[in-house]
C-alpha cells in the first residue's frame, strides 16, 4: 500500500550515512579552530573535505588527541599509513583499532595485536602469562593464532566495505556496487545482519520484493532482536498490502524497542488506512511524545487532529476494526 505521505525508512541515522557535518560543525563539536585543522590537512595527517561522516569526526578527534600528548606529526603519519596499508584501503573506525602515544613512539593496536608502523607487521602483545600458555600448547593450536588474526582482518575489512556501502547510498552510486559493497561486508562477517538489512532495502526499493524478504528474513536468522529488521519487513508487508504480516512484524519491533518512533508513526497509518480510530490515535500520540520535533511531526499531529474532529462530528466513539487476511480481501 503506498502512500505519499509515510515515514522513510532507514537503516542507520543520518549522521552515520555521508557528510552530515560541515566544517564547521566539526570544529565546534572537536573545539579545534581552522588553523589548526589546515595545519594538520597540510601535514596529510587528516584528508581536507568539505563535510564530514562521523567516522570521519573519529579520526580527528584521535589526531587533537595524539597532537595534545605532544605525539610528532611525522609519528602519527606514519601510524596512520601503516593502517591504510594493512587495510589495503581507507581505514574505518572499529571498536578493535586504537592509536595513542606510548612514550615517544605512536602504537596502532589491533584487538590483541599491535601493528608495527615501520614494518608494517602485526605481533601479538600477549602478556608473558598468556606467552608462556600459548607455547604449551600442540602445534595445531598454536595455528588457532593466526585464525585470530585473519578473523580480525576479515572484520575490520568487513566494517570498511559496510561504511564504503553507506558512502555509495549517499553519494548517488550506481546500485551494482551498493549491492557488491554489501555482500562483500557480509561474506567477510557472516554475523553483520546491518549488512543483510542494508542488502534487503536495496532491492526493496528496486521493487525486488522477493529478494527483499529473503535478506531480511535472512537478517532475523543472524539476529532474532534485530527491530530494524522487523520494522522493514513491516514496510514491505505493507507495500504488497499484506496487512496481517505487516501488524505481525511492526508489533515484534515495537516489542524489541518500545521507543521505535519510526513503527509508531507507521502503525498509524496502517490502523488509519482501516478504519480503526483508536489503535491510530493511540500510535500517532506515542509518536508525538518520541519525535515531536521532526518534520514528520506536523504531519502526525495534522492526522491527530483529523481523527480527533471526525470523532467530535460524528459523535461517536473509536471503533475497533479487525483487519482481513489478504485472501478475505480478494
Amino acid at each position: 500500500m503506498l502512500r505519499d505521505y509515510s515515514h522513510p525508512s532507514t537503516a542507520v541515522p543520518d549522521r552515520e550515512t555521508g557528510g552530515a557535518y560541515s566544517r564547521k560543525d566539526a570544529l565546534r563539536l572537536l573545539k579545534i579552530d581552522n588553523r589548526q585543522l589546515r595545519s594538520w590537512e597540510r601535514q596529510q595527517l587528516v584528508p581536507e573535505l568539505a563535510h564530514y561522516r562521523f567516522s570521519d569526526l573519529l579520526l580527528l578527534k584521535r589526531i587533537a588527541k595524539l597532537r595534545a600528548e605532544k605525539a610528532h606529526p611525522k609519528l602519527i603519519k606514519q601510524a596512520q599509513v601503516a593502517l591504510v596499508r594493512w587495510l589495503k584501503e581507507i581505514p574505518q573506525e572499529h571498536e578493535d583499532v586504537q592509536v595513542y602515544k606510548d612514550g615517544r613512539h605512536v602504537r596502532v593496536q589491533i584487538g590483541k595485536q599491535r601493528l608495527e608502523p615501520v614494518s608494517g607487521q602485526l605481533v601479538f602483545d600477549f602478556a608473558e602469562e598468556e606467552i608462556a600458555k600459548l607455547l604449551e600448547l600442540p602445534p595445531q593450536a598454536r595455528r588457532s593464532g593466526e585464525d585470530v588474526t585473519e578473523k580480525l582482518r576479515q572484520k575490520i575489512e568487513a566494517d570498511y566495505w559496510f561504511e564504503r556501502g553507506l558512502e555509495l547510498e549517499q553519494t548517488g552510486g550506481s546500485h551494482e556496487r551498493v549491492v557488491e559493497a554489501y555482500q562483500k561486508a557480509a561474506e567477510l562477517d557472516p554475523g553483520s545482519a546491518a549488512a543483510v538489512v542494508n542488502l534487503g532495502t536495496i532491492f526493496f526499493h528496486g521493487h525486488a520484493w522477493a529478494d527483499a524478504e529473503k535478506h531480511y528474513k535472512k537478517a532475523l536468522e543472524i539476529d532474532p532482536a534485530y527491530a530494524l529488521a522487523h520494522f522493514n519487513l513491516g514496510n514491505l508487508y505493507d507495500e504488497q498490502d499484506d496487512m496481517t504480516n505487516a501488524l505481525h512484524h511492526y508489533r515484534e519491533a515495537l516489542r524489541i524497542n518500545p521507543k521505535y518512533a519510526d513503527v509508531h508513526y507507521n502503525l498509524a497509518l496502517l490502523y488509519q488506512g482501516g478504519r480503526d480510530t483508536l489503535n491510530a490515535m493511540r500510535h500517532w500520540r506515542a509518536y508525538l511524545k518520541l519525535d515531536g520535533g521532526s518534520e514528520w511531526a506536523r504531519i502526525a499531529r495534522r492526522e491527530l487532529r483529523n481523527l480527533e474532529s471526525e470523532m467530535v462530528v460524528e459523535g461517536k466513539g473509536p471503533r475497533l476494526v479487525v483487519f482481513p487476511s489478504r485472501k478475505e480481501k480478494l
